[in-house]
């Protein structure tokens, strides 16, 4: 058994721990409500401008690169969402551990990933084992700004339109952690370009009433540009990268949040367990340490006793 002054020196630690995770969850709690009000605001104006770009991918006959881009490229650009600090349990490594999958993926494809890394966790993970960074933003990953947003899509919509020979990318990928509630937060990988078109069934209902794909084309919007196509696509592609960027920083930070409140929760749980337990062992080490000492007086009584005989 442990000697007191040890059991009492770790107690003493443990307890320290204890406030400092008893405080970050109550920080964490004060912050939550908030960034999961923010993420869940933005969410429609992005399905609103993502379902009106899949409506005129799907309705119109139209050579763009927000659509498809034709030449031969094998690069690809894959933007990872981590966060600046820790003590958010397995919510960064969650992350990596996605885009590891993605990257080794897309190599055995036979393209050329390049990395872009958002938050201060994922670059140093990075960095220490030498990985080639295309580029890195740091700074606010539990609430971020507008100004981030617009700074990260700008840097990947360069990438995006330059042509291969001077290093263009064909794809955009971006790997984020998607907020449901406080509980579950999900892991997702999201291509923002070419959009990708969601097929339609075989069968559509409208008004409970079946329709096959050829009959709901006939009735399909009919969209006029003006002044034309590329320069309505090209004002289009700018706000919709943006948009969705926004957006999967915004879920991405209350997910971070509610990750760091349920770890700093459980953390504040197993340190008050382990004082418990570590007290129940000093307690048994006093009592032995007096049974002991009881033991050892009533020893030397009886010698004397016996002496004096």
């Amino acid at each position: 058994m442990g000697s007191q002054l040890a059991f009492k020196s770790r107690i003493a630690s443990t307890a320290s721990l204890e406030k400092i995770f008893n405080a970050q969850e109550m920080i964490a709690s004060s912050h939550i409500s908030r960034a999961r009000k923010v993420a869940l605001d933005a969410k429609p104006y992005t399905d609103a401008i993502f379902d009106a770009v899949q409506s005129l991918v799907a309705h119109t006959h139209i050579t763009h690169p927000i659509v498809e881009k034709k030449e031969d490229n094998d690069r690809v650009a894959v933007l990872a969402l981590t966060a600046d600090r820790g003590m958010a349990g397995a919510y960064t490594s969650s992350i990596i551990r996605e885009t590891e999958s993605l990257l080794a993926g897309l190599d055995k494809s036979g393209k050329q990933p390049e990395l872009y890394v958002y938050g201060r966790r994922g670059v140093s993970y990075y960095k220490y084992r030498n990985r080639d960074i295309a580029g890195t933003w740091e700074g606010n990953s539990d609430q971020p700004g507008v100004e981030v947003a617009e700074e990260i899509s700008k840097a990947l919509l360069d990438a995006y339109m330059k042509p291969a020979a001077k290093g263009g990318v064909a794809e955009l990928y971006i790997v984020f952690t998607e907020f449901e509630n406080m509980v579950v937060q999900k892991v997702r990988v999201l291509r923002m370009l070419p959009v990708e078109l969601v097929h339609a069934p075989k069968t559509i209902h409208i008004d409970s009433k079946p329709i096959t794909p050829e009959e709901h084309d006939k009735t399909a919007p009919l969209y006029a540009f003006e002044p034309g196509v590329d320069e309505v696509l090209d004002t289009i592609l700018p706000k919709y990268i943006q948009s969705r960027i926004h957006e999967c920083l915004l879920t991405s930070a209350a997910s971070e949040t509610a990750s760091r409140q349920n770890a700093m929760h459980t953390a504040t749980d197993n340190a008050r367990n382990l004082i418990d337990d570590l007290t129940r062992k000093l307690n048994a080490s006093r009592q032995a340490s007096i049974t002991q000492e009881l033991t050892e007086i009533i020893g030397s009584a009886d010698a004397l006793n016996k002496e004096e005989e």
